[in-house]
């Protein structure tokens, strides 16, 4: 019921005010009480899933996008970060939110939401399953071409409102957080709610394999090779990889040319509700 109620909803376009953008391996955690955030969200899931889990007596919620690559220890991981908010003792309780994934022919999204509800099942705290919009339940048939109903979501931590929604604006530093993932990278908590800031790094890699191979690709071989589901990506898959991929190439040595001082990047937001860039050393 609550899958169909969720996908019978237009996706919402978020704009930057008050938005804090999770990429895939990422995850947010803050609570009603941020002056800054007041909406967790994050779009363009294929066979991945974009997981928020809240308690509801502190409100502290977390929003992460998971595409499988460890999920048992993402998720001790995210209950840890939101249960560092709330006085799981106190009233309230622990609800979860599954969104994302189809009927992929790889069937890598029935996995996915068969890894999540098992890790979450795991969990010595009770967790309780509010919304499971799936997999299935998440999919679309078009000329026997399966598709995702819901590619993103967001979360209004004030009100606690989950909605379908699509964010014309990813940054800061979309391409460091791409080339992070492309790497390999683990899941990384980017936000620091008692400050307010967005912390993007340090990070580090080594010169990415055939990044010059890849390049010289046609679009069509970077859908085929680099996607768990060429045929239901978002149109602007390729060119966000092409550019992940040129960045990479531009750093291939990140701890020369990103982070010298090895300090994260970090922003706050300004009074327009936008992401700006903080200078290290008044910190």
């Amino acid at each position: 019921e609550k899958a169909k109620l969720l996908r019978s909803q237009p996706a919402q376009i978020v704009e930057p005010k008050g938005l804090l953008y999770v990429q895939q391996r990422e995850f947010a955690v803050t609570t009603p009480k941020d002056g800054s955030v007041s909406i967790l969200g994050s779009d363009d899931a294929t066979t991945c899933h974009i997981v928020v889990l809240r308690h509801t007596g502190s409100g502290a919620t977390c929003l992460t996008h998971c595409d499988g690559s460890d999920t048992e220890a993402e998720v001790s991981l995210i209950m840890s970060s939101v249960k560092s908010f709330s006085n799981t003792t106190g009233c309230g309780r622990l609800e979860v939110h599954l969104v994302g994934g189809f009927n992929d022919d790889r069937q890598l999204s029935q996995k996915l939401t068969n890894q999540l509800l098992r890790a979450f099942d795991l969990q010595p705290e009770e967790v309780h399953l509010v919304t499971f919009c799936v997999t299935e339940l998440n999919d679309r048939e078009e000329q026997d071409i399966h598709f995702p109903i819901i590619y993103g979501i967001a979360v209004n931590v004030k009100t606690a409102e989950i909605f379908p929604a699509t964010f014309p604006d990813k940054g800061p530093d979309e391409d460091l957080r791409s080339a992070h993932v492309l790497t390999g990278a683990p899941l990384t908590n980017i936000y620091d709610a008692k400050t307010e800031q967005l912390r993007i790094g340090p990070y580090f890699w080594g010169p990415f394999p055939h990044v010059d191979f890849w390049l010289e690709q046609d679009d069509a071989q970077i859908l085929q090779n680099l996607s768990t589901s060429p045929l239901a990506e978002p149109p602007h898959f390729v060119s966000h990889i092409r550019s992940t991929l040129t960045f990479l190439k531009e750093h291939p040595f990140p701890s020369r040319s990103l982070f010298p001082d090895r300090k994260p990047r970090i922003y706050k937001k300004n009074e327009e509700g936008l992401w700006e860039q903080v200078c290290s050393d008044k910190i």
